[in-house]
């Protein structure tokens, strides 16, 4: 049985560990309220890109651009986002498990034949899929220490230039999106080739004949890349706050827990305590009435 110095040591080190838990909840919800701003900043940016973009496909039957070029995929490029960090529940098996099961269901053959390229975005996933002999073709630790649009943009640039030159055929970014504090989805969105119909819009495209200068296909061309950059950019922004999200309900459970084993500890500790009275009364009296007998 563990004595009353062991439980009295085990009672301090489980306060200790739950006031960093609170401290670390108290961070993480601070932080997420600046993500969720964050969030709501840039969505409505992206959704009137998207609008622009479809109404100007409707309009613009005979558009043509390679990046809508759907060819035969010889290779194939998962972005992968994670977290730098853990101690946010299954934030990170989440991420891991889907794109395991995405190679498994139906890139398994591009797996093994080595056209299978892995991007990932925080050191999580870097580590996990390097350790299995994963095609790691980019690893980007650290971002969201200092997350700035400039690194999104910069990733779109490279794959947009390597679906170009046929480096790879199909690009796919998985990542969880922010759905509440206690509620992530975890997404799959294609970037390459793009689909010109895939945006979600919600309000209705106006069947309007605007006036476009230079003209349609210009704009268009214009519109693409920085549509890329904000699905890219929002990405991010989604899994930077579901982390946080994630990691506040943890902290929330584990000091939770912290509280009902300490309550548990101190009733351990009370009944050993008493167990270890009730015996020195024992010796005492034993002793006195050995000394009577005597």
């Amino acid at each position: 049985m563990a004595t009353l110095r062991d439980i009295k040591s085990r009672i301090k080190g489980v306060k200790n560990t739950q006031q960093i838990t609170k401290a670390m909840k108290m961070v993480a919800a601070a932080r997420l309220r600046r993500a969720q701003e964050n969030i709501v900043n840039a969505k409505p940016y992206s959704r009137k890109i998207a609008e622009m973009l479809q109404h100007l496909f409707n309009i613009e039957k005979n558009f043509s651009n390679p990046l809508f070029i759907e060819r035969e995929v010889k290779k194939i490029s998962l972005i992968v986002v994670t977290s730098d960090r853990g101690l946010c529940g299954g934030f990170n098996m989440n991420i891991i498990r889907k794109t395991e099961e995405i190679i498994k269901d139906l890139y398994a053959d591009y797996h093994q034949s080595g056209n299978l390229l892995l991007y990932c975005v925080c050191k999580k996933g870097n580590d996990y899929f390097t350790k299995r002999n994963y095609k790691v073709e980019g690893s980007y630790p650290g971002i969201f220490s200092n997350l700035k649009f400039e690194f999104a943009s910069g990733l779109i640039k490279d794959l947009t230039s390597k679906y170009i030159s046929g480096e790879t055929d199909k690009v796919l970014v998985i990542y969880n999106e922010f759905k509440s504090v206690i509620q992530q989805k975890t997404t799959v969105g294609q970037l390459f080739p793009i689909k010109p119909f895939e945006a979600k819009v919600n309000e209705p495209i106006h069947d309007i004949d605007y006036i476009y200068e230079p003209d349609k296909t210009n704009i268009i061309n214009k519109l693409l890349p920085r549509h890329l950059n904000a699905q890219m950019w929002t990405a991010l922004l989604d899994s930077y706050a579901a982390e946080l999200g994630a990691r506040m309900t943890a902290m929330d459970m584990a000091t939770e827990n912290a509280k009902e084993l300490i309550r548990s500890l101190n009733l351990t500790y009370n009944k050993v305590r008493q167990a270890s009275i009730t015996k020195e009364i024992l010796e005492i009296v034993s002793g006195a009435n050995a000394l009577k007998e005597s």
